[in-house]
């Protein structure tokens, strides 16, 4: 038996990737840039053995089922073609964060599941090696890959298309995101067949595309210069505008709900009164606000005149991905 274990953290793109153009190779339509954070990650263990006769997935104890477990094997079945190796495999993964909820639990799973096969099969992949295996599995996993900021650079290839880190000197160690949490449940249209309808439908796409290196150009000028409100406004506005397209896909969809604008107007009102903070939002209805460490409780406490405490929860920048001893207990 061949077994390994890793955990891996989420990251919030600032910058976001919304679009494929090759859907086998999980290649973007265009690049991106995020911030790994430490409140949310996902442990997984992998167990290669010649005595099963088929895969399995377990997700929090709870065994899934065949379509959840036959996206796991799509990507066993690349480790496999890789190694030549024939063995099934047991995958038990524990989300330390809401599943299919916006909350980038893909990226983290995915990363998590690759640092896991790499332990198994002690592959001694380099980190840019990890993240162009990752993104096989899910395009925002090859940023979970690193720590603090990392940009996904597109590519035109499977061999250069991958997450690398973005010189910061540490900068993110004085930020933070709130995370709002207006809705933790499974949203109606997953992260792929929203950006898929998008790409396909969407007469604002184009202007996506011609909008956001322009948008990714900014954010790294802002972390070089350490600009806290260059950053976030340009967060914000890239948000949005990807966001923006989702309304004009055939049939329009969108995955803000009436609590998502409520907080987009809180943020506006905040900076209002004088309290720099900045939202962003992914394929789900909770949102995510950028603001300086310094000011991260006076803005919990601006906001928690309209929401409980259990729905504001503070995230730093995380670390890269981690390889954990594996259990005689865990095993097989």
């Amino acid at each position: 038996m061949y077994a390994g274990k890793a955990r891996a953290y989420t990251n919030i793109a600032l910058i976001k990737y919304w679009g494929k153009k090759d859907e086998r190779l999980i290649l973007p339509m265009n690049s991106s840039l995020s911030l790994t954070l430490d409140a949310f990650y996902t442990e997984t263990s992998v167990y290669f053995d010649e005595t099963l006769t088929e895969d399995s997935f377990f997700l929090d104890g709870k065994k899934q089922d065949l379509k959840q477990t036959a996206k796991i094997s799509k990507f066993l079945n690349l480790v496999r073609q890789q190694q030549n190796l024939s063995l099934f495999a047991k995958v038990d993964s524990q989300n330390f964060v809401p599943t299919a909820a916006g909350l980038a639990s893909s990226a983290s799973g995915l990363a998590a599941l690759v640092g896991a096969c790499s332990e198994a099969l002690n592959l001694q992949l380099t980190e840019t090696e990890l993240s162009r295996l990752a993104r096989r599995g899910s395009g925002s996993a090859c940023r979970s890959i690193f720590g603090g900021f990392s940009e996904w650079q597109k590519g035109d290839s499977d061999q250069t298309s991958f997450a690398q880190i973005i010189p910061s000197n540490q900068w993110e160690d004085e930020l933070a995101m709130l995370f709002v949490l207006v809705d933790d449940g499974v949203k109606d249209i997953s992260s792929r067949d929203g950006m898929k309808r998008t790409v396909e439908t969407s007469s604002f796409y184009s202007g996506w595309l011609e909008s956001v290196e322009a948008d990714l150009a900014t954010a790294k000028e802002a972390i070089t210069e350490k600009d806290f409100n260059k950053l976030g406004q340009v967060t914000e506005a890239n948000g949005l505008r990807m966001h923006g397209t989702t309304l004009a896909a055939v049939p329009p969809f969108t995955y803000w709900s009436p609590e998502s604008l409520k907080v987009m107007q809180l943020v506006r009102s905040a900076r209002q009164v004088g309290l720099p903070c900045y939202f962003t939002m992914d394929a789900g209805p909770n949102v995510k606000i950028l603001v300086e460490k310094k000011n991260l409780a006076a803005l919990k406490n601006f906001l928690g005149e309209h929401f409980s405490q259990q729905q504001l929860i503070a995230a730093y920048a995380g670390p890269g991905i981690e390889a954990i001893p594996v259990e005689r207990s865990e095993e097989l």
